[in-house]
């Protein structure tokens, strides 16, 4: 309870200092975090940049021996479809360059990483979907 209200104050804050369309995504990105903490997965890091600026993570979570890499995507409604849907080939392109870049700093095996995606509905209560090792890459 005590956390959603923090979350409330920092959207509004926000939404007072910034444009509408960065505060919806760092708000969606606030309940994605304790989404997926209350699921059982522990944030390392959120908004992971590789060195250079392209690409950035949104979210960086460990599920057991595993790294997760978490996109979040978040819309005021479903109007004109699933949130996900905005992530494209170039967006994956970065998203891979970012987490290839924290597996060699982590010293990980790149066959312990998986890559997520947290739709976010704001709606009430906001929809959060969480979709699991949606992306596949082998490199």
């Amino acid at each position: 309870m005590f956390r959603q209200l923090l979350d409330r104050l920092r959207h509004r804050a926000r939404l007072r200092t910034g444009n509408r369309e960065q505060a919806l995504g760092r708000h969606g990105e606030d309940l994605a975090h304790r989404y997926l903490e209350g699921h059982g997965l522990r944030v390392v890091a959120r908004n992971y940049r590789a060195p250079g600026g392209v690409g950035e993570i949104d979210i960086v979570a460990r599920d057991g021996e595993t790294i997760v890499f978490v996109e979040v995507k978040s819309r005021s409604t479903e109007e004109f479809g699933s949130p996900d849907r905005a992530v494209g080939a170039e967006k994956e392109r970065h998203l891979l360059r970012a987490a290839l870049d924290y597996v060699r700093r982590a010293e990980a095996d790149w066959a312990s990483v998986r890559f997520d995606i947290v739709n976010v509905v704001f709606q009430s209560p906001p929809a959060i979907q969480h979709r699991q090792d949606v992306l596949r890459w082998r490199t």
